[in-house]
């Protein structure tokens, strides 16, 4: 059967769900029966039963391969159809982050393979190794419905060029790649139908590219999209042919069905053209001695120089020009506006409804870039209807604070409260019975943080966070204050990347341009406060967390920078608990915030 149709399905799991989710995985693979032609086969992402990182919960959600192939098979009604799918399994006392691949139909489902991963990243953001045990099957190919032959790589499996050799080897003619990768990298220039894709997801292109491209196979990419914990997958799912030529490219953070016709035949063609895994298949004994350990210590022979005179009378180059041509150096916190929009209002979206179930929003307008970016993109997430603008203003705040906060409002056409901390805060003071301006300064921040989680309570709105990057690196927050809203879109950016999606976004100039400041004392910036500028502070802080010495800076900005850095890391942690316990709460019991 040389021509195949394929479908990779973009799914995003409800986190810990099982059951819904493979009544959901169900819906799609009728969805897809349904079209015309019907695809031989449906590839859903890595843990889609599930959901990624969902930490200590993995013995609840494992289940054997022979369950979910029923769960399915009872899931689905329609014509016989291939399908992958990523989750959770427990195998024989084991639990392993595996793909089933299964021939659904009205008699007993039909289980062809389960691959089990072997490469488990425990790096960054991963921890799988902690959770899960490594595959011990190794990579193997196996015979479909379709007729051809498949292999499976569990997405760091794909990061190994080994596990794409072995399944070449093994005889696979198409490499199905499930993943759930969350999407890292704002800086990257690759055009995805006038979109530009985040770094990593380049990233994957480059691998499952040259997968096929060096074994003369066809991939299949697909992965998971939403947000766990904050972490976003992308989707952009791929089918690439035998030549490195992507046929067919899923959108960025939506869910999709994504088909492609692939022509078997053609990998004849391919592999005669680039003989690669043909010139393997002879080498490999060769190679494989190599790794045998008979010859590890011995040398490789030559003949010594005996050769003679020369026979040829060619003259010999006695210089070489030696060109050195530097090419220009790249902003490194230069981001794609664009591309940093959709992401972050795809994460608004994801987080603040369908993670928690909230339709509203409440934004503290401070009158700064950061509250009125937070705004922007609030509203165009949630609607400029469910996104609540609050102006807090203590009596002493600046009165073009509160202008610019009315601009923002009203340029947006959003709801609004006003709702003054003077009273409440000054009652604080004279109970306690003295004051300085910085202890002031935190109780107004606080104040901010009561009226804004007791109108959430009141206006069932999730209160959104404002706070960027270089404040909390820098330490340049109030405690259980400013950065306490559950949610944030900005912390992961530094001021000036804030600076730049403002603008891209329409935050009135006037709101962008002006000094950056706290507005808690009279007179106060933050450049002032801290005695460096942001457009300092930003890189030098992104050469120190990188553990990199930063460069063309002076020792003086630096050393600033770097004390503040190093003296307010408990600021960006909970409070440290004693563990006296087998079940201490974010050390051995383990749920994320989102589960």
């Amino acid at each position: 059967m040389p021509h195949i149709r394929i479908a990779l399905s973009q799914f995003r799991p409800t986190k810990g769900e099982y059951q819904d989710n493979v009544a959901r995985i169900g819906a799609v693979v009728a969805q897809a029966a349904r079209l015309d032609p019907k695809p031989d086969l449906v590839v859903f992402p890595e843990t889609a039963t599930s959901g990624y990182f969902v930490e200590g919960g993995v013995k609840e959600l494992a289940v054997t391969a022979g369950t979910l192939a029923r769960d399915l098979a009872a899931a689905y009604d329609g014509p016989p159809i291939d399908v992958a799918v990523g989750f959770y399994e427990r195998f024989q006392n084991h639990i392993y982050n595996s793909a089933l691949y299964v021939t659904l139909q009205k008699r007993k489902p039909d289980v062809r393979h389960v691959h089990r991963k072997v490469f488990l990243p425990t790096y960054g953001v991963f921890d799988e190794e902690r959770f899960v045990d490594r595959g011990q099957d190794g990579v193997r190919s196996f015979e479909t419905a379709w007729g051809g032959k498949a292999a499976i790589l569990i997405c760091e499996d794909a990061w190994h060029s080994l596990a794409a050799t072995v399944a070449a080897l093994e005889g696979a003619q198409l490499v199905i790649v499930p993943s759930a990768s969350p999407a890292r990298g704002l800086g990257e220039e690759e055009d995805c139908e006038g979109e530009t894709l985040p770094a990593s997801v380049v990233r994957w292109e480059r691998i499952v590219r040259g997968i096929a491209e060096e074994h003369g196979v066809f991939v299949a990419l697909a992965n998971l999209v939403g947000f766990e914990g904050g972490k976003g997958f992308p989707g952009a799912s791929a089918i690439i042919d035998p030549t490195g030529r992507i046929i067919a490219r899923g959108p960025l953070f939506e869910e999709a069905l994504l088909t492609a016709d692939i022509d078997l035949d053609s990998l004849t063609t391919a592999r005669s053209d680039s003989p690669l895994l043909a010139d393997l298949q002879s080498a490999l004994p060769v190679l494989t001695r190599s790794l045998s350990g008979d010859k590890q210590n011995e040398k490789v022979r030559f003949d010594p120089a005996t050769n003679g005179s020369p026979t040829h009378h060619a003259p010999r180059t006695t210089h070489v020009d030696v060109v050195a041509k530097r090419q220009a150096e790249e902003d490194p916190l230069a981001i794609d506006p664009e591309l940093t929009r959709k992401w972050l209002v795809s994460f608004l979206k994801d987080e603040v409804v369908r993670r928690r179930g909230f339709t509203k929003g409440l934004v503290g307008l401070s009158g700064g870039v950061d509250s009125a970016l937070t705004a922007f993109l609030a509203a165009q997430a949630l609607g400029k209807e469910n996104v609540i603008g609050v102006r807090m203003p203590y009596r002493t705040s600046s009165p073009e604070s509160l202008e610019h906060a009315q601009l923002v409002i009203d340029t947006l056409g959003i709801p609004s409260l006003t709702i003054d901390i003077s009273d409440a805060v000054d009652g604080l003071v004279k109970q306690v019975g003295d004051h300085d301006p910085h202890r002031l300064g935190n109780m107004m921040a606080r104040q901010r943080m009561i009226v804004l989680f007791d109108l959430s309570a009141k206006l069932s709105a999730l209160p959104l966070g404002t706070s960027n990057k270089s404040e909390r690196l820098l330490g340049y927050f109030t405690w259980h204050g400013d950065d306490a809203p559950p949610v944030n879109p900005l912390g992961d950016l530094f001021k000036t990347q804030v600076w730049a999606l403002a603008r891209h976004v329409g935050v009135p100039e006037a709101i962008v341009a002006k000094p950056a400041t706290a507005d808690l004392i009279k007179g106060q910036t933050d450049e002032g406060d801290l005695g460096v500028s942001y457009l300092n502070a930003d890189r030098i802080l992104y050469h120190l967390i990188r553990g990199e010495e930063p460069s063309d800076f002076s020792k003086e900005e630096v050393e600033i920078v770097r004390k503040r850095l190093d003296s307010t890391h408990w600021k960006r942690r909970l409070p440290t608990v004693a563990v006296l316990s087998q079940t201490a709460i974010g050390e051995f019991y383990l749920r994320p915030v989102d589960y």
